[in-house]
């Protein structure tokens, strides 16, 4: 399951420093992915064991607070509550990056009670998400993930990749009503230093004028809009 480990990081996990664990293996297959190593041909790589990962934590306690997990699609694998309890009997906070595309899984974990943080992917508008993620997406199960998420009783935040391909300038209003009412949204730059389909390198993007515009509007609806 594990096939990747970032030691710190002070940008993963909102207010903690945290280690970030990398899941092999997703569901999707967005063509502006930075991490295609694990959504192709993940199976590949190394793998990291459970007591690796618990024994690097236990060394590191004190020194960071909080532990990220995120993919590839972690909910794929039906180990992670377990292996998440033995992260938080370890003493660690936990935040979870998600496609939302399991809902079961994300509702799993909050009746548990074994995260504290979740960041859930808008890929798209509802009408373009199967384009946006390269696979037929049932919108059901994403609008359970939002509506799960949003009335849990933990921290979170949705946040979109933007591309004028898939949320357009005109789309503000629609993806604000979409997601009215939710807490966090953010506008995440595209990172072209890795892709998924390398030709998507050359796909435009927003100008920081256009994206402050899409915030503005976003924030009609939504109650805090960054830009990251």
């Amino acid at each position: 399951m594990i096939k990747g480990l970032q030691r710190v990081s002070i940008i993963d996990f909102p207010k903690r420093i945290c280690s970030v664990i990398f899941t092999g293996g997703c569901n999707f297959r967005c063509p502006y992915c930075h991490n295609p190593e694990l959504v192709v041909d993940w199976e590949k790589l190394p793998t990291i064991s459970e007591e690796e990962i618990l024994t690097f934590l236990s060394e590191r306690r004190g020194l960071i607070d909080g532990v990220c997990i995120t993919g590839g699609e972690p909910t794929l694998h039906k180990t992670l509550p377990h292996f998440i309890e033995k992260v938080v009997s370890s003493g660690f906070r936990v935040k979870l990056d998600t496609n939302g595309s399991i809902p079961q899984m994300i509702e799993e974990l909050l009746q548990k009670k074994l995260i504290d943080y979740i960041a859930m992917d808008i890929k798209a508008m509802p009408e373009k998400y199967d384009v946006a993620s390269g696979v037929s997406v049932n919108i059901s199960d994403i609008e359970k993930s939002i509506r799960i998420i949003t009335e849990g009783k933990i921290d979170y935040e949705f946040r979109s990749t933007v591309f004028p391909d898939f949320i357009s300038s005109e789309d503000g209003e629609r993806l604000g009503k979409w997601l009215k009412g939710t807490k966090r949204f953010v506008l995440q730059r595209p990172r072209k230093l890795k892709m998924l389909l390398e030709v998507f390198k050359d796909r435009p993007t927003y100008a920081e004028t256009e994206l402050s515009k899409l915030r503005t509007v976003l924030s009609n609806y939504i109650d805090e809009v960054v830009i990251r």
